[in-house]
């Protein structure tokens, strides 16, 4: 019985501060910029991004991804699509987790679609699914291997 109410009160206190952070989103022009943002500190980072970038067919960009956690986890943030540099579509990120995790953390999060095909099936599709399975995350995205 004990276990069941931390657990509620840990599922609360996530959705509480689910609701706090999608209240938080930047406006669509606040949003394009902190994109342009986030995008231009990922390829000062980043060389082989800034590489990839050029390559892509258009690149979702998050910028201001939050996630919080206490056995329930949710996260949340908004993004918009860049096509040739230019915003096309605003997006909605939000996901909820169940595990060993405590905690919070905010990060940017882009996309490169490589090809017209996967950027006609992200607009085509009612939602797509990232990361469905476990995972652990062991270093920053600053520390990744370059392309």
């Amino acid at each position: 019985m004990r276990k069941s109410v931390v657990v509620l009160k840990a599922f609360l206190v996530a959705v509480l501060a689910f609701g706090a952070i999608r209240a938080a989103q930047a406006t669509p022009p606040e949003l394009e910029e902190e994109a342009q943002t986030a995008l231009k500190a990922l390829y000062a980072r980043s060389p082989g991004a800034e590489a990839l970038g050029a390559k892509a067919k258009a690149i979702l960009v998050f910028p201001n991804v939050r996630k919080v956690a206490a056995i329930v986890g949710a996260q949340g943030g908004h993004g918009v699509m860049l096509k040739d540099g230019k915003p096309t579509t605003e997006y909605r990120l939000t996901g909820l987790q169940l595990g060993l995790e405590v905690g919070g953390q905010a990060f940017s999060y882009a996309m490169f679609l490589m090809s017209e095909s996967a950027l006609e099936k992200l607009r085509s599709s009612k939602g797509f699914e990232i990361g469905a399975d476990p995972n652990i995350v062991f270093v920053d995205a600053g520390a990744g291997v370059q392309m």
